[in-house]
């Protein structure tokens, strides 16, 4: 009877190990990518920090040359799986600030494109338009959280250095 019971319940980690693997690839390879886009432009990435109105103009160059540095650390500790918990918390507080930033110039009015993965910045649209493309970018950015909220409360994923490292 021990080991039926034991079968199902190494399966369920084995499922959740693959997810957790989902949730890393997910996660890290967006933060990787939209880190990336942004240090090959840092001027537009200076820029997008600008528009949101909420660093001060002289921090704007601060914010937009550490974000897509961070975000590339970030990203590939994620993607490899180093540091799993911590790497997963980061990218979690990464997308809560910007699901904040977000808001703050929806609630303002303020009509831009995030710069979420660059060229971000004043747009010409309408109203409703942009409130759809923000709910449409906040909610990204909450599923993307998710994916870190998951490796922060299960870090064991498969296919991870941290597997390797502490074996």
């Amino acid at each position: 009877m021990a080991a039926m019971d034991s079968q199902p319940s190494s399966r369920s980690a084995k499922v959740r190990d693959w997810v957790g693997f989902l949730a890393r690839i997910i996660l890290g390879g967006t933060l990787l990518v939209a880190g990336i886009i942004k240090a090959t432009d840092i001027d537009s990435t200076i820029w997008s920090v600008r528009t949101y109105q909420i660093v001060p103009w002289d921090f704007a160059p601060v914010v937009g040359w550490a974000m897509p540095v961070l975000e590339i650390i970030v990203g590939l500790m994620l993607v490899f799986g180093i540091a799993t918990r911590w790497s997963g918390l980061l990218g979690t507080l990464a997308m809560v600030v910007f699901i904040i930033g977000i808001s703050s110039v929806w609630a303002r009015h303020i009509s831009l494109d995030c710069g979420c993965f660059g060229n971000g910045g004043p747009v010409e649209r309408s109203w409703a338009h942009t409130q759809r493309t923000y709910a449409l970018d906040i909610l990204r950015d909450l599923g993307l959280a998710l994916c870190g909220v998951w490796l922060v409360v299960r870090p064991r994923t498969a296919l991870c250095v941290d597997r390797w490292i502490n074996s």
